[in-house]
């Protein structure tokens, strides 16, 4: 599963539940979950993180960090006969050019989960049925084009963050390894007290 992160994701932990400068942990986590191809950002929507920048802003400076624009940014154009398929099929196939104005770049996020399969969006927006028109939330548009949605909670247990990941990582891609070797007979291993692995010649 491909991951599209919202831009109110990023903006949202960084104000309230996942600070940078308290929760590093976590940004990291995200910049690691980029690389490693299972979470990524339209570059769209990652200007709209940008262009709501503020002076002295912890987040811009991550984001524009070396390793973070690389891993995050989606690698692909926008089919725009899809955002005229969302903004029709999710919003409504007459909107006025203001109310286009209004979804800012939301078709576009939607667009490129339609453009592959097995692609989620994941946004801090609440479905509100009600709502019509240029005021739908993301979540139903995506109901309403079968595309699957999470909010940013969802997206962590799916992707098991804990503030501990790094050594949870580690230790279990140093218990593969070791038993891959095992397996293959060619060399026997001792455990670190830290839990990495030394390689031992045989007698």
């Amino acid at each position: 599963m491909l991951y599209l992160l919202d831009a109110n994701v990023l903006i949202t932990a960084n104000n309230t539940y996942y600070p940078i400068d308290r929760v590093p942990e976590y940004w990291e986590w995200l910049r690691f979950q980029g690389a490693a191809g299972n979470v990524k950002m339209p570059i769209e929507i990652m200007d709209e993180v940008l262009a709501g920048h503020k002076e002295n802003d912890p987040l811009l400076d991550w984001l524009k960090g070396t390793d973070t624009v690389p891993a995050l940014s989606l690698h692909e154009e926008v089919d725009h006969r899809l955002v005229q398929r969302v903004v029709a099929a999710g919003y409504a196939p007459d909107l006025t050019d203001d109310e286009l104005e209004q979804l800012g770049r939301d078709p576009f996020l939607v667009a490129y989960a339609l453009a592959g399969p097995d692609r989620c969006v994941v946004t801090t927006e609440v479905s509100r049925p009600g709502n019509t028109r240029q005021n739908r939330k993301i979540p139903d548009v995506c109901r309403t084009l079968s595309i699957h949605c999470l909010d940013p909670f969802a997206l962590n247990r799916e992707l098991g963050f804990k503030t501990g990941w790094k050594t949870v990582t580690w230790a279990h891609w140093s218990d593969v390894i070791a038993r891959t070797y095992r397996l293959l007979g060619d060399c026997n291993f001792a455990r670190h007290p830290q839990g990495a692995y030394e390689q031992r010649n045989r007698p």
